[in-house]
């Protein structure tokens, strides 16, 4: 059992380290960018399936609630939480429209979709990036290996170069994590860390 766990922390740390400088540099950007938006008064709405959908909720709870300082909320909302919203549009127009209706919905000019998809070809996460992104909204998308469909639909995608799923959600946890810092530090203190 010990051999398991230690193979699976050294698999866990190799995918991390495979994120390079490109990777880095358009996580750094996407910060630079969220946090300027809800400094304007934009929202973030996150989205994804599974495992994924409940990161969305990971993420927009960091910054509503905190993530390490004492401070106000930040608006961010999971299109993953609204039960009946879900089940209605997955019955009157498929799955496929879950996240997209929501879109339609909320977003304005210069908010940020941020779309989380271990394949990058979920469908309901790129429909609702492309049609984030035909809305004036900023699109960022945390995906495996490729970026699959999304990455044409995203303004900053971070793709972690593996092809296990657990290993590119582990990845993710500590991508939001790194970006939740950044934005906070950034509105509630004026820290430039990246």
């Amino acid at each position: 059992m010990e051999t398991l766990i230690r193979k699976r922390i050294a698999e866990h740390a190799a995918a991390l380290a495979r994120l390079d400088n490109a990777q880095v540099a358009t996580l750094a950007a996407a910060a630079r960018l969220l946090d300027k938006a809800l400094a304007a008064g934009g929202r973030l709405y996150v989205c994804g399936n599974g495992g994924s959908a409940a990161d969305a909720q990971h993420i927009a709870s960091e910054l509503i609630n905190r993530f390490l300082l004492d401070r106000g909320p930040l608006p961010a909302l999971a299109l993953t939480t609204n039960g009946s919203v879900l089940t209605s549009v997955a019955n009157d127009y498929g799955f496929t429209e879950i996240f997209a209706k929501q879109i339609a919905a909320l977003v304005k000019e210069g908010d940020i979709a941020w779309g989380l998809s271990t394949s990058g070809n979920s469908p309901n996460v790129v429909q609702a990036l492309r049609l984030a992104r035909e809305m004036g909204g900023v699109t960022v998308g945390l995906s495996g290996r490729t970026g699959g469909a999304m990455k044409e639909h995203c303004d900053f995608c971070i793709c972690v170069q593996s092809d296990s799923t657990p290993f590119i959600q582990e990845a993710h946890s500590v991508v939001g994590h790194a970006i939740c810092d950044y934005v906070e530090r950034m509105i509630f203190e004026g820290s430039h860390y990246i």
